[in-house]
């Protein structure tokens, strides 16, 4: 069924499943009894479901594979003459490209990749203790797209080294919430593609990732959501545990990314104490507003595809972007992603502090927009 006059709400939920990938997101859907809010999310969901997501092979390896989106505008006398199908197909294909627009490589994902390159090459042919990388920071500071990145990277250097598709050099999986030892080892056989009964043990799931993960060559696993693994609990405490015996039985080098995850008690106790003296922890922030922020903004509006935008518009409004949004990488690009799709919708064309102003972030970057104001407003007499 095609969903007629929605576009807008369509693009923003298709943009919102997008975000997915950059970890863990919410979205609410308001409006009156009967407007249609079931009906376009489903539609989303049917949308989406062309793409397999990145905790299973398949999805993994589309994601690898999947190039940079690329698009050059038509010349503005020939998009200016297109009319009907060809005008909205023109209109959808920019759609998608700013809704996957590219990422950009900041110095914290440059450092993640470099580093974990190097981790890789030393536990080459370590026997036992070898050695990871964490990556801890708040929401929306790039956690995710630094370990997928990274992902991606090893896997093209492989598939190039060893043309062979039986080859799965990269495994990604989540740590669900309230997580058990059996649930955890069942992201790890779901990602692989191992069918699990529900009568299947937790020892007899383990050593079939194991023998997977080691038959396939695996040398990087990537484990997202780290925060919701609790040492504190017991199923915590069993959870890491399970983590260990699979960094043992698996060669490979384990990479794990969560919010703030010295907070939330990952080096507590002897198990966390364990982990701190195995694993390279480094820490993703909020960018400060200096050279590498008006950097980042440059370089997504020079990626912008729309036909009367001005250049340079976005470079002048960089201090006014780092105040809306934080300085959090993750919002910054929601917002200008939004903001194109909302300049392509309404015909503007173009991307305007006005335009901007229209497109709603999350509640983090609200705040800090919120906070930074108070201080710039003058103090009352």
């Amino acid at each position: 069924m095609e969903l007629v006059g929605r576009q807008w709400e369509m693009a923003s939920a298709d943009g919102f499943l997008d975000d997915v990938a950059d970890g863990p997101a919410a979205i609410v859907l308001e409006g009156e009894p009967g407007i249609g809010k079931t009906t376009v999310w489903r539609a989303a969901v049917d949308a989406e479901d062309e793409h397999h997501h990145l905790t299973t092979l398949e999805g993994w390896r589309q994601f690898v594979t999947d190039a940079p989106a690329s698009l050059e505008l038509l010349p503005t006398q020939q998009w200016e003459d297109l009319e009907g199908a060809d005008r909205l197909g023109d209109e959808e294909a920019r759609l998608d490209y700013h809704i996957r627009l590219r990422v950009v490589a900041t110095s914290t994902l440059r450092h993640v990749v470099h580093t974990g390159r190097r981790l890789i090459l030393l536990n080459r042919h370590a026997i036992s203790a070898r050695r990871g990388l964490i990556i801890s920071g708040a929401a929306g500071t790039g956690k995710t797209t630094a370990i997928t990145q990274f992902g991606k990277t090893h896997e093209l250097i492989d598939r190039q080294r060893h043309p062979d598709l039986d080859r799965i050099p990269v495994v990604y999986v989540t740590v669900p919430p309230a997580a058990t030892p059996r649930m955890l080892a069942v992201e790890f056989a779901r990602f692989l593609g191992l069918p699990m009964t529900a009568r299947a043990n937790i020892t007899d799931v383990i050593e079939a990732v194991c023998g997977v993960c080691c038959d396939t060559h695996t040398a990087l696993v990537l484990v997202d959501e780290i925060h919701n693994l609790q040492l504190s609990t017991r199923n915590g405490a069993e959870v890491s545990d399970t983590l260990k015996y699979f960094s043992e039985r698996i060669p490979a080098t384990f990479v794990y990314a969560g919010v703030d995850v010295e907070r939330a008690g990952l080096f507590a106790g002897t198990r966390g104490q364990q982990i701190a003296g195995r694993f390279t922890l480094i820490t993703t922030s909020p960018f400060p507003y200096a050279t590498e922020w008006q950097g980042l903004v440059a370089a997504l509006e020079d990626a912008l595809r729309l036909h009367r935008h001005q250049p340079g518009t976005l470079a002048r409004l960089d201090r006014y972007l780092h105040l809306r949004t934080g300085g959090m990488i993750g919002s910054l690009s929601h917002l200008i992603r939004g903001a194109a799709v909302e300049a392509i919708l309404d015909g503007s064309e173009q991307i305007t502090k006005a335009t901007l102003e229209a497109v709603d972030l999350d509640h983090a970057a609200q705040h800090c927009a919120g906070v930074a104001s108070r201080r710039r407003q003058p103090a009352r007499a």
